[in-house]
């Protein structure tokens, strides 16, 4: 009996994690060999911060999870200790937040993931976690609109100020 109720538990907890995929932004697989405690803590709180969630699920689970919502390209990852990290509102923020933390903490690496329903390579997710923030290329082409307005502006005054001259 206490079998079946196991059985019943993963079971459960397959059917709750493919619901979570089914709706994520991103999913990233990680992993988290030697960091420690305070590292992950700091990492969750900065997770946290951009709407994502921080969960260590054993691979099993995880794999079957993954088959569940068709997703094909990520078992071979499912090896050693791998942390998922969901996102339902955004991909980008969670995605630059692991890939600094990477960056600082070198036994912590991003694995593969899905980001929008598309399986991306660890390579394919860094190079779109060092783009610049959706608020900072608003504010570049802003600047660069302003920059030129301002450019066509002086060049009429220059304009009116020979015909006044003439």
């Amino acid at each position: 009996m206490a079998n079946e109720k196991i059985i019943e538990q993963k079971k459960s907890e397959v059917s709750a994690l493919a619901e979570k995929i089914k709706d994520a932004k991103l999913v990233l697989l990680t992993d988290y060999r030697g960091i420690t405690v305070t590292d992950v803590t700091d990492l969750r709180t900065k997770l946290r911060n951009s709407n994502a969630e921080y969960k260590v699920i054993k691979n099993n689970i995880t794999r079957r999870a993954l088959q569940e919502c068709k997703v094909e390209g990520l078992e071979e990852l499912l090896e050693g200790p791998t942390a998922v990290i969901l996102s339902n509102e955004d991909y980008l923020e969670p995605s630059k937040a692991v890939y600094e933390y990477t960056k600082t903490n070198e036994n912590y690496k991003i694995k593969g993931g899905i980001i929008d329903g598309k399986v991306m390579t660890a390579e394919e997710i860094i190079t779109l976690a060092k783009l610049p923030s959706k608020d900072t290329l608003i504010s570049m082409l802003a600047g660069a609109l302003l920059g030129n307005i301002s450019k066509f502006a002086v060049a009429l005054d220059q304009v009116r100020i020979q015909k006044e001259n003439a």
